[in-house]
């Protein structure tokens, strides 16, 4: 079972993560920047995030086999920051590199007017940069955000086909495949889907536009749900054909539009920045 993870936060992980990911069968991930937890107070931090996962993340990710690219955004809560929204003005610096393959994730968090400026400033800048958007659907009131977030991107110039809507659940999930949009589903093992509930939906819907992941930020989370998805499809008679598309085909056909997905994984190198993973050795 080969598995693309289209949503893990790896900076909020370990080593023995990746080691575990990769014996579970994950061979490429994109990581999203998002909130980190303790709030920002200036666009600095973000440049160094940033740098992070352009450069220490892969090289991280590389020591286990796995190709690790990543999306660049300021995020829906720390849009509400006037401290930090000069990171827009930043970005297009940053979504040239070849590891950035979409620009997320972006959307709503409390539905603010701060939001709704930078969701249309960001969905812009990906149809500028030719790539592909993240969309984060809000935690709370999901429905409502996802009917807003579906009237910003029909007024932006970036079409829906471009555009994952992400932590969806079966309030939303027909409104977004329906908008031509691709959707994403984040597993957790107490909130947001579980296997289950994500078994009952491609059961209805199918598996076409239809991506899974382990999200596995610093919270409650575990960084093998996708494999445990695939576990559960084919308990439920779904084909080797449909996980693989699911697991695989899907993450690729979308974040492939960037055009710059490279699945394969040279030799690590030894050291990053003059730093190893290895501690207590040469």
């Amino acid at each position: 079972m080969r598995i693309f993870d289209p949503h893990i936060h790896m900076t909020s992980r370990t080593t023995d993560d990746y080691q575990a990911m990769y014996d579970a069968g994950v061979r490429a991930l994109v990581e999203p920047s998002f909130w980190l937890g303790q709030p920002r107070t200036s666009p600095t931090s973000f440049f160094d995030y940033f740098d992070a996962l352009l450069g220490w993340e892969p090289f991280r990710a590389a020591q286990y086999g796995i190709a690790h690219h990543c999306t660049l955004a300021l995020n829906p809560k720390e849009a509400n920051d006037p401290r930090c929204t000069p990171v827009l003005d930043a970005l297009p610096r940053y979504l040239v590199k070849d590891s950035v393959v979409a620009v997320g994730e972006i959307g709503y968090d409390s539905m603010t007017p701060a939001e709704d400026t930078a969701l249309a400033a960001q969905l812009q800048l990906a149809a500028d940069h030719g790539l592909p958007a993240l969309v984060h659907t809000p935690h709370r009131d999901k429905l409502a955000g996802l009917h807003r977030t579906l009237d910003v991107i029909r007024e932006s110039h970036l079409p829906p086909e471009r555009v994952l809507l992400d932590h969806l659940n079966e309030t939303t999930v027909s409104h977004a495949l329906n908008s031509g949009c691709w959707a994403g589903f984040s597993i957790y093992p107490d909130t947001k889907m579980d296997e289950n509930r994500m078994i009952a939906i491609l059961r209805f819907y199918g598996p076409e536009r239809i991506l899974v992941n382990s999200a596995a930020d610093w919270g409650r989370s575990d960084p093998l749900k996708t494999r445990k998805v695939g576990d559960a499809m084919l308990a439920a008679g779904f084909s080797n054909n449909e996980i693989d598309l699911v697991l695989w085909r899907n993450p690729v056909a979308f974040y492939g539009q960037s055009g710059r997905l490279q699945l394969g994984v040279a030799a690590p190198e030894p050291l990053h920045e003059g730093n190893s993973i290895l501690r207590g050795g040469e």
